[in-house]
């Protein structure tokens, strides 16, 4: 038996007895496989890296499967559901992505292909259990984004694939702009996938050409990269379009040099320990840092953080443009309140009074993460 490198070296050196030159040999893309049952395909990589033309490359290939024979039918069906026809589900608070494209669109970066009546738009996973039971012969159900739905979503997936032999494909964000898991929802995506499909990106820094693996999310002020601090909220909904605009970020892949991400210790050292003290009534540390990181950002420990930590970097610059994006403050409460559950409510929003927060800025954010919160009670109610 030979060994594992004279085993690789054997293509090569058949091709070069054929007369071909000595070239490298990638392993084929092939089209889908409809003919297996049960699977949960996860479709990952960072933005701008092709998740969504994949879905619809899967689309294209089913279009043509459909066209075979009662033979091939009987390969892609199991319980009276066929595989080559695929259905795409994705999320409601995503409707802000692709606008310039028809409604039925499966819509990617580069294009889009008319879904007809097999696309709909659903909330949670509640509505993936009646869309699977509006179409009970579809055999293929494409979800984009499903880090964006509740936990149970991964139960009512990896159930209708074992019972009925039902094939999911998700492309979608398993790490956030932080690097981390994005939520809990998508652990449990990787706890349910029997195939994942890793793809990258060029990195999209003007300098470099390294694959990317990450989504980075930056604000552009006045024309310049700011990155977003750590604390940024981990959902903000909105298009695809490159912003001009200190509210709402823009994203891109990055590979590991290029992807920055200020005030991560911060977060830990200073953020959360706030937050800690605030629950336990020390709410006076809390609204000191809140004071000036709303009205004098150089009195900070935020400041003091990133001059310590950046300051003597090449690429400080860059660093110390996070900085400049609006709503710190608000970024900073929200991350205490919606992520880490250590702000009560109705602490939040007599601080949200207190400072003349955003509060129109904060009902979208806290909204789009699912905790919603009303700041319309009257200013004597919510302070003392």
């Amino acid at each position: 038996m030979p060994h594992t490198e004279e085993r690789n070296k054997l293509p090569h050196d058949f091709l070069k007895s054929l007369g071909f030159p000595t070239i490298t040999v990638h392993q084929t893309f092939t089209h889908f496989d409809f003919t297996l049952p049960g699977r949960r395909v996860l479709v990952i990589g960072p933005m701008g890296s092709g998740k969504t033309e994949f879905s619809a490359r899967v689309w294209r290939d089913a279009a043509i499967a459909q066209k075979k024979s009662d033979v091939i039918r009987e390969l892609t069906s199991t319980n009276g559901v066929d595989r080559r026809k695929v259905f795409f589900v994705r999320s409601e608070i995503d409707g802000a992505r692709f606008k310039e494209y028809p409604v039925d669109a499966l819509a990617y970066r580069n294009g889009y292909i008319r879904c007809g009546e097999y696309i709909a738009s659903i909330r949670d996973s509640f509505g993936l259990e009646q869309v699977l039971a509006d179409y009970p012969d579809v055999g293929t159900f494409i979800i984009d984004e499903a880090s964006f739905f509740d936990e149970r979503i991964a139960y009512v997936v990896r159930n209708h694939s074992l019972e009925r032999g039902l094939l999911f494909i998700f492309p979608t964000l398993i790490l956030n702009f932080r690097r981390d898991i994005f939520n809990s929802t998508a652990r449990l995506m990787l706890d349910i996938a029997t195939d994942v499909i890793p793809l990258t990106a060029y990195c999209e820094h003007p300098d470099c050409m390294k694959d990317a693996f990450y989504t980075y999310r930056y604000y552009q002020v006045n024309g310049q990269e700011c990155p977003a601090l750590y604390f940024d909220p981990l959902i903000i909904v909105g298009g695809d379009t490159q912003k001009d605009d200190s509210l709402y970020p823009n994203y891109c892949s990055r590979c590991d040099e290029h992807h920055y991400l200020p005030a991560k210790e911060y977060t830990f050292f200073h953020l959360k320990p706030l937050g800690e003290r605030a629950s336990r009534g020390e709410v006076a540390p809390l609204k000191e840092e809140l004071q000036a990181l709303k009205n004098n950002i150089p009195a900070s420990a935020l400041y003091k953080h990133m001059q310590e930590r950046y300051g003597g970097k090449a690429d400080a610059e860059i660093y110390m443009n996070a900085l400049k994006p609006e709503c710190i403050a608000e970024k900073a409460l929200m991350y205490l309140f919606f992520e880490q559950n250590m702000i009560p409510e109705d602490l939040l929003v007599r601080l949200v009074y207190e400072f003349d927060l955003d509060r129109n800025y904060m009902t979208k954010v806290l909204s789009d993460n699912l905790r919603p919160v009303s700041f319309d009670q009257p200013l004597l109610s919510v302070i003392d």
